[in-house]
């Protein structure tokens, strides 16, 4: 294990502490977010009861694997906590997500929940959003270049995304552009005018969504509360 993943470990830990009796939890997807579930998981062998809402078919199949009950994803429930990583949080817990291709059942997930607890390692919190990691932008195959081009009407890039040499597609049959944003000073407009353009269907910008953030640093774990202005 790095140092990083044994910091993504204790701040996954941290935060599935938060989770009580009965809850239904969202449960996010990536690497950080694996280790919410084996935490969760060992709760769950101590007696906990929960139910799972994952954001990913690679989520679901990590919670099937050890015990973590979920709930069908296209049933109708209320997410008590929602428990996610990101790419990138700025320090007004404004996050990049989407590196993993599953932002638009995260956001979903995360927009439904009563709280919201983001846990990173201290190398994803940034002074800016923006590059060295490009927002994703996940947008419908039809016309996707002319939809990439107004994006890039906004003096950026976009680059559609690839994997094994082929267009990546989210599980919705969705392409990603990843865009090269140098800095992200405004992420709510910039978020506000992405989802204006026909073709969009959601952005990696999730802006006062985070109720809690959970760091874990090479110093132990450090926890910071969203300031609502």
């Amino acid at each position: 294990m790095t140092d990083k993943d044994a910091w993504k470990r204790a701040a996954a830990e941290a935060a599935v502490q938060y989770v009580q009796d009965g809850m239904v939890v969202g449960l996010g997807t990536g690497s950080t977010a694996k280790y919410v579930v084996l935490g969760l998981a060992q709760r769950i062998q101590r007696g906990l009861k929960v139910r799972g809402v994952p954001t990913s078919r690679e989520t679901a199949e990590l919670a099937r694997a050890h015990g973590v009950p979920l709930i069908d994803t296209e049933d109708d429930w209320v997410i008590d906590v929602a428990i996610d990583g990101a790419d990138q949080v700025d320090p007004r817990l404004n996050l990049v997500k989407g590196g993993g291709g599953a932002l638009l059942k995260e956001k979903i997930v995360i927009a439904a929940a009563r709280h919201v607890i983001i846990v990173v390692d201290e190398t994803k919190r940034v002074p800016v959003l923006g590059l060295p990691f490009p927002l994703p932008v996940e947008v419908v195959p039809f016309g996707w270049g002319s939809t990439g081009r107004l994006i890039e009407s906004f003096g950026v890039k976009a680059v559609i995304r690839r994997r094994a040499g082929a267009y990546f597609k989210t599980e919705a049959g969705h392409y990603i552009l990843d865009v090269h944003v140098p800095r992200i000073d405004q992420p709510a407009e910039l978020e506000t005018r992405l989802n204006e353009i026909p073709g969009v269907v959601e952005t990696g910008l999730f802006v006062n969504r985070t109720d809690l953030l959970i760091v874990g640093t090479a110093h132990g774990v450090e926890v910071q509360k969203a300031v609502r202005t």
